[in-house]
């Protein structure tokens, strides 16, 4: 048996058949300092309840799998030291071992599928990482979309990978990419790119039927839908392109490799644009778990 603990919102959302989200906890643990990480947390969640749905935040605490935090939870987490940060590889190991560890991307999107929620808002996902042609750093999460049946919502890939081998990933694994409201892929902190996404919709309503029928039709895995960050709060890709191509050069000068290329990049790109990115950043998500509400709430009348 699989040890799960659900929020006493997130059981009554359950019983009652509510629209559910579920959220990533790297955020909260990996993202950023307390007491910000909790408040924005908080702010999150809110956003969701907001639009008509129950926010599941998504952590193992002591070996078992938590889906939907209770508010001292959220904030012992927040403060907690020494957390893993879990996907795919590593989740089960850290049940097993009675560990604490937070949700990437892969990690949410299985624990999601666990609790049968099946719509997921994040910042951005991990992808293709530049010099993968040698270095073969590809992220999980590109799998677990090819795999696991959630619609993730993002504001694109994380605008330090290699996006357009990233969308070449996804394509070979069948994974449908929407942009929402737009022909332009989402370039994360950017609204905006040069690269065109391959399927666009314009509605929460197409969003979850297209889930709906990928299910009716036995096709295995998810759905990336890119929801572009709002104009008024983006960075212009020709600003960020010279402090994205720094920071890239500052990490392979160091030797930064594997699981800390991220963090380091995400760190000197904070630094380097003087928290614009992580304003930035805030912003994205709250905006992302806003639509995904909107489309839970679409799935949950299918």
């Amino acid at each position: 048996m699989i040890d799960i603990t659900y929020s006493a919102e997130v059981d009554a959302a359950r019983a009652a058949g509510k629209p559910i989200v579920a959220l990533e906890s790297t955020i909260i643990t990996h993202g950023m300092p307390y007491p910000q990480n909790v408040e924005v947390a908080a702010q999150v969640e809110a956003d969701i309840r907001a639009a008509g749905a129950v926010p599941a935040t998504m952590a193992v605490i002591n070996g078992t799998l938590h889906v939907g935090l209770e508010a001292d939870t959220l904030k012992s987490l927040g403060q907690a030291k020494d957390v893993a940060k879990i996907s795919r590889a590593d989740f089960a190991a850290c049940m097993a071992t009675g560990g604490t560890g937070a949700t990437t991307v892969a990690a949410t999107m299985i624990a999601a599928r666990l609790a049968g929620i099946s719509v997921f808002a994040t910042g951005g996902i991990g992808g293709v990482h530049k010099g993968a042609e040698t270095s073969f750093d590809i992220s999980a999460d590109l799998l677990e979309l090819a795999q696991t049946p959630v619609t993730v919502v993002a504001a694109g890939a994380k605008a330090i990978l290699d996006v357009p081998k990233t969308l070449e990933v996804l394509e070979t694994q069948g994974v449908p990419v929407i942009a929402y409201g737009q022909d332009s892929f989402p370039a994360f902190w950017s609204a905006t790119s040069d690269l065109k996404a391959p399927l666009r919709m314009d509605s929460a309503t197409e969003i979850a039927r297209a889930h709906f029928l990928r299910g009716a039709m036995e096709l295995p895995g998810g759905q990336l839908v890119a929801n572009p960050i709002p104009v008024q709060d983006q960075i212009a890709a020709t600003d960020l392109a010279p402090i994205i191509a720094q920071a890239q050069s500052e990490a392979d000068a160091q030797g930064v490799t594997g699981k800390d290329v991220t963090p380091f990049l995400l760190q000197r790109i904070f630094e380097l644009t003087e928290g614009r990115s992580l304003e930035a950043n805030i912003a994205l998500v709250r905006n992302n778990a806003r639509l995904a509400a909107e489309i839970a709430k679409e799935l949950a009348k299918l």
